[in-house]
């Protein structure tokens, strides 16, 4: 079966606004079908708990629900509202600030620069940088 890596941005936001909610719904979506390319959780510690977390909603809960009923993402999004126990236009403002403004630690960054045959230098903001990674990724598991 092939596996593929996830390539919706952390920038990304759908009708609800939440930036990295489009990304954490195709990450789980392929872990339930197990088509998630190697090395990326489903729901990980990074940007999936931050979301989870300001939307107040329970990690089991939201991947047994994609798992089972293999939602599109408007779907999703209604899940979201329907069970996420903050899901207001502070708690989203304030997670997008937190979501854009993340910055990884300086081994990470010139980790991914570096993969990508850049110097050290810019992007420095977590989500452009994870950008670079992913499409070094796809790059590698595809196009090579």
């Amino acid at each position: 079966m092939a596996t593929y890596v996830p390539l919706i941005s952390s920038g990304t936001a759908g009708s609800l606004g939440v930036l990295h909610l489009p990304r954490l719904w195709q990450k789980l979506s392929l872990e339930a079908t197990d088509q998630l390319a190697a090395g990326y959780p489903g729901c990980g510690k990074g940007y999936d708990g931050m979301t989870l977390g300001a939307l107040g909603l329970d990690e089991a809960a939201i991947k047994a629900f994609v798992k089972t009923s293999k939602p599109t993402y408007p779907q999703f999004e209604a899940w979201v509202k329907a069970n996420g126990t903050s899901v207001t236009a502070d708690a989203i403002a304030a997670h997008n600030a937190a979501v854009t403004g993340y910055l990884h630690d300086d081994a990470t960054r010139q980790g991914i620069l570096s993969a990508n045959g850049l110097s050290d230098g810019s992007p420095k903001d977590a989500v452009n940088l994870n950008n670079l990674d992913d499409w070094f990724e796809f790059h590698q598991a595809v196009l090579k």
